[in-house]
């Protein structure tokens, strides 16, 4: 019985040894071209705003927030019309005047986050 289960151990076995191998050549390499250390580039603000590895609890521009809620509604958006407008003739007019007051609550929170200015950089 236990037999039938010798191919689901190799398996795994050669995938943890094929893993193992494959970090420690990474590893390997990085050390020996010596760029096992970020630079300054990388280690610079670049989406939040501001830098890293400081007080978790300083204050920051309400604007990141609005871009990500901005993001949300357009992730959702697209989450919602492609399987629509894959199904479109068989859910008929119902499922278009649904979409289109779905889209127009949408719409609404675009022009709320334009007119909050989380579209304007400085």
């Amino acid at each position: 019985m236990l037999e039938n289960y010798y191919p689901v151990l190799l398996f795994i076995l050669v995938g943890l040894v094929f893993g193992g191998v494959l970090v420690a050549l990474g590893w390997g390499a990085s050390t020996a071209l010596g760029v096992n250390r970020p630079d300054t580039e990388k280690l610079s603000p670049y989406e939040c705003g501001f830098e890293a590895f400081e007080d978790a609890r300083m204050k920051f521009d309400v604007r990141y927030y609005l871009v990500a809620i901005l993001f949300i509604l357009f992730d959702l958006e697209i989450a919602f019309l492609f399987p629509w407008a894959v199904t479109l003739n068989e859910i008929g007019p119902f499922g278009f005047a649904s979409m289109m007051l779905f889209l127009a609550i949408l719409v609404v929170g675009f022009v709320y986050e334009w007119r909050k200015g989380a579209l304007e950089w400085e």
